[in-house]
């Protein structure tokens, strides 16, 4: 667990993660649309990290793997880092993937690892060969992380 103050580990356990229950629950309305206040067993939903991680350890369901750590983006990463709008998908990609990554794929701490490893080289490399103009299009594609980063920086 992170700092309890800390507002970018508070902000990274924002970002929903697909689930599905292993029990049924009552009093619980995940879809306001519909009329039911309960969740049968086998049901799909997304939840916030930070609940999902307590249910879980409830053994009340499992999670899945988020979009932001699929194959699609795994394939796209390993083709060209430094080219992935990582923010888009996911603003804390990394403190994400360090914290989802025992419950659900261990393999996300490696793509964690290479894709940190990978963009902070190419960025570094853009940064001293760019002129700053290129340079700001750059930080478009920066998580949070990266973009607190005091080395990668302006």
């Amino acid at each position: 667990m992170g700092d309890y103050y800390d507002i970018d580990d508070i902000l990274a356990e924002e970002d929903f993660v697909p689930v599905q229950f292993h029990k049924a629950v009552n009093g619980v309305k995940i879809d306001e649309s519909s009329e039911r206040g309960f969740v049968e067993q086998d049901s799909k939903a997304e939840l916030p990290f930070w609940l999902a991680r307590g249910l879980h350890l409830q053994q009340a369901i499992s999670i899945k793997v988020p979009a932001c750590f699929n194959r699609n983006t795994r394939l796209e990463i390993e083709a060209d880092a430094g080219s992935v709008d990582l923010r888009s998908r996911c603003s804390y990609f990394y403190e994400f993937g360090c914290k989802v990554a025992p419950f659900c794929d261990k393999s996300i701490g490696l793509l964690v690892s290479y894709t940190f490893k990978a963009r902070y080289k190419e960025v570094l490399y853009k940064a001293h060969t760019k002129a700053f103009a290129a340079a700001s299009k750059i930080m478009n594609f920066l998580t949070k992380e990266e973009t607190n980063c005091e080395i990668l920086s302006p």
